[in-house]
């Protein structure tokens, strides 16, 4: 991904390993300032994922795969580890993913700074290839809408939502993004708005509750994230998904999720399973450290929703675009 820092674009990964540490972009000052943070041990890793210094699946699992190389760099218990990172947010299936890949790795005998980097670049690769699978979706002329970000801050590099937008305007069509802005976290205006604007894409930031006026007036296509897909093909992601796919739905617009293979959970079955995290009220009634909302007044703020199979026109992925009715027979002798 390419990110402007004092006036120089320079080309940067969301999350990495170096010189005995892992390095990321605090996602939690993005876009008023561009900084690094340097994690020790594995229980810096588990508090920058709980605190979302790093988010998106595709990277929290990537973070994850790190922590575990921490922990086997520290000499600490590797289980202990595991669990500890897996607890740390429960809805991201990527991070579980993750976190097994580098017992599995490490138990077998693996370099264990290989085997994390090996996993980092996998996820890069298939969020690669979700932009050139996905951008064959996108017209020339056409008008897109996302939700939360689900870029290269989320996946380390290039995207999953917006992979193929990337890959269309670098093919050289004529595109515009709405982007939602995401309440409470402002992730798409504070992330998706941040990477469009670094990549010279055309571009609107909208409140949440203008999608159904824009989509009336003539979205083409709206493509978004995935933190967890079911194997019936339900999906969870950024809380605000499901309104804008039933929306999408009643107005004839084509909706598709986006998501590597390690986001899918085959064991389980229907989106109802998945669990579902919810985040403190603060986020809700406090901006910026100022409270705005009444004394007294509570706020219930999940951090994810789930959206029916029945509302996506396909699952853009790395192996192709899948059939969101039949997950389980499109990934059929398909190594997650």
């Amino acid at each position: 991904m390419r990110i402007s820092i004092e006036g120089e674009l320079r080309d940067m990964r969301a999350v990495w390993y170096e010189d005995g540490k892992v390095r990321m972009l605090d996602q939690k000052v993005l876009p008023h300032r561009v900084e690094v943070v340097d994690l020790e041990d594995h229980h810096q890793v588990a508090e920058s994922i709980r605190d979302m210094t790093v988010r998106g699946a595709p990277a929290i699992g990537v973070a994850a795969a790190y922590g575990m190389l921490l922990a086997c760099n520290n000499h600490q218990d590797l289980a202990a580890a595991a669990k500890e990172l897996k607890g740390t947010r429960p809805t991201a299936f990527d991070l579980f993913f993750a976190v097994d890949h580098m017992l599995s790795r490490i138990g077998s005998g693996a370099d264990p700074v290989q085997a994390a980097d090996d996993y980092a670049n996998t996820i890069v690769d298939r969020c690669k290839r979700i932009g050139e699978n996905g951008e064959r979706l996108i017209k020339d002329g056409a008008r897109i809408m996302t939700h939360c970000n689900a870029g290269a801050l989320a996946t380390v590099d290039h995207g999953t939502a917006l992979a193929p937008i990337r890959e269309a305007w670098r093919k050289g069509k004529d595109i515009f993004v709405y982007v939602s802005e995401t309440r409470p976290r402002l992730q798409g205006m504070k992330l998706t708005a941040f990477e469009l604007l670094n990549e010279g894409i055309p571009h609107a930031i909208i409140p949440d509750g203008s999608s159904g006026h824009f989509l009336r007036e003539g979205v083409d296509i709206v493509i978004v994230g995935a933190d967890r897909i079911a194997a019936n093909g339900d999906f969870a992601n950024k809380i605000g998904t499901y309104e804008k796919a039933v929306l999408a739905k009643e107005l004839g617009v084509p909706f598709y999720t986006a998501a590597p293979l390690s986001t899918f959970d085959l064991s389980i079955k229907r989106g109802e399973d998945i669990p579902i995290e919810y985040r403190g009220e603060d986020e809700v009634l406090v901006v910026d450290g100022v409270r705005i909302a009444p004394k007294g007044c509570k706020a219930l703020n999940p951090g994810f929703d789930v959206t029916p199979h029945r509302y996506l026109s396909g699952i853009i992925t790395e192996t192709g675009v899948l059939d969101p009715k039949d997950v389980s027979k499109s990934l059929k002798g398909v190594k997650l």
